[in-house]
């Protein structure tokens, strides 16, 4: 087909802020991802938008396998408080209080 770009599970954007590797990063309101590299804000980065990651998350904050996951973009973590929060995807392992990644099936629109 001749109108097809690309699938989409990896793209190039702007950084919104500074951004490390492997960190989650939401640009505009609703595209989130996983920066493939370090990238300055206002820089080029690729951002993977499906996989399983595992994430920096509210360390008190506890998840089931299968919770939502949502994005706090004020700290930059993952958070199971869904209010003005981002809903990003599923929790594929259950994550404890104290433990500060949570593993995440990435699902945009879940």
């Amino acid at each position: 087909m001749r109108n097809f770009v690309q699938d989409g599970d990896m793209l190039t954007v702007t950084a919104p802020y500074d951004v490390a590797s492997g960190a989650g990063c939401l640009v505009g309101t609703a595209l989130f991802g996983v920066a493939a590299y370090t990238a300055a804000s206002s820089g080029t980065v690729e951002i993977k938008t499906s996989g399983v990651f595992d994430i920096t998350a509210l360390s008190t904050d506890t998840a089931a396998v299968g919770a939502k996951l949502y994005w706090d973009n004020t700290n930059k973590r993952l958070t199971t408080t869904a209010s003005g929060n981002l809903l990003v995807g599923y929790a594929t392992a259950a994550k404890a209080s104290g433990d500060t990644t949570a593993r995440i099936r990435l699902q945009l629109g879940a």
